[in-house]
């Protein structure tokens, strides 16, 4: 086995580890009651399941550090078509997602239309195409000193925008932020995220610019254990440099508070930095001490993370729009079967469950070497 398939096996094993968490997080039975550690902090701070998103924007980075070698054998003109391929199917996926069933039911379970201009257009997904597509495209036309140079002052440039931009005294708030301000002018409040109560999109426009840093560092950290293979060197600087981002994000925190729905420069710093501690250890328990029982798990979820991921948001909205009577089926599940077990425990057996159920799909796919890239 090589060192670039050793790598592959790690990325795979992070990407599955992250995705399977997602799906959690993502689908409790009820979120009412759910445990803390899987609730988003509700602004300033940071849970467990805030690492979650950052993380898979990280691993976005890792791919694409060994996708981007294939480029220098490749003309222009394919490298730019593969890059905005994936960048429009992942965009498009991701919209389609929050659109799909194309139609809402009323209180008596009528078939509404649900038409286009009532449509969420920013998103996970959404973000993850940007800032691959940004980062790619840096990467290919800069290298990689330039553009880390380039995802540094983006931090900042973040930071000076929403001091600036945003009402004075509440820059950091969830209504006095420039960011909202300016999703609520390009796309107007009916194509944005309600989940708060009033049109706020935490995958918004402005906060797109700290993410690509997440993509950065998961390429920079990809590149280097390339280049260094197996060394524990590599893995104590990587250690290194995770830890001195989260001090410099423990020290910023003061002045721009750590905050995942703002993804804020602070909480930037913070996830990379703890990614960077994970995958190392992913990496030497995988390479160096020759771990291997139970990573299968993992390594089957992380080789169609896209799809499974689709697949469980998609999946869960069925559930909502199958109804038992007038429960939503998802409603009727926790309510009849998981609860069973306590409102806590039985929310969560119902995530685990859910997150069981996907798993089985790329299961299936992986045994036929089935792998649906977008």
């Amino acid at each position: 086995m090589t060192a670039t398939t050793e790598r592959f096996t790690a990325l795979d094993i992070f990407r599955g580890l992250t995705i399977c968490f997602m799906i959690i997080v993502n689908t409790p039975g009820n979120e009412a009651t759910t445990f803390w550690p899987l609730l988003h902090a509700h602004w300033n701070g940071f849970t467990p399941t805030d690492l979650v998103f950052p993380s898979f924007l990280f691993a976005v980075g890792n791919a694409l550090s060994f996708v981007s070698n294939r480029w220098l054998s490749m003309p222009r003109r394919d490298v730019l078509w593969k890059i905005t391929k994936r960048t429009v199917l992942i965009f498009l996926a991701g919209y389609l997602m929050y659109w799909f069933p194309f139609f809402k039911l009323d209180e008596q379970l009528h078939i509404l239309p649900y038409p286009i201009s009532q449509t969420r257009i920013p998103g996970v997904l959404q973000r993850i195409a940007l800032c691959y597509g940004i980062v790619a495209l840096l990467i290919y036309y800069l290298g990689q000193k330039k553009t880390v140079v380039i995802s540094i002052v983006l931090l900042f440039l973040y930071w000076i925008i929403l001091l600036l931009f945003g009402t004075k005294g509440a820059e950091f708030t969830f209504t006095g932020n420039a960011g909202m301000r300016l999703d609520l002018w390009a796309f107007g409040a009916n194509h944005l995220y309600h989940g708060e109560g009033f049109a706020f999109d935490p995958e918004g426009i402005l906060s797109t610019l700290p993410a690509v840093f997440n993509v950065v560092g998961g390429y920079v950290v990809g590149k280097y254990l390339q280049n260094k293979r197996k060394s524990y060197e590599a893995l104590t600087k990587i250690l290194l440099v995770g830890a001195a981002l989260m001090f410099v994000a423990y020290c910023w925190n003061d002045f721009f508070p750590v905050n995942k729905k703002l993804w804020t420069s602070s909480y930037s710093l913070l996830t990379v930095g703890l990614d960077c501690v994970i995958l190392s250890a992913i990496v030497y328990l995988t390479d160096f001490a020759g771990v291997k029982k139970g990573t299968n798990f993992f390594i089957v979820a992380g080789r169609n993370p896209l799809f499974i991921y689709l697949l469980s948001e998609i999946g869960a909205n069925v559930m909502w729009k199958i109804h038992i009577g007038k429960v939503p089926l998802y409603s009727w599940l926790y309510e009849n079967i998981f609860r069973l077990v306590g409102d806590y425990a039985g929310s969560l057996l119902f995530a685990l469950w859910w997150m069981m159920v996907c798993w089985l799909v790329g299961y299936a796919l992986d045994r036929k070497k089935i792998y649906i890239r977008l």
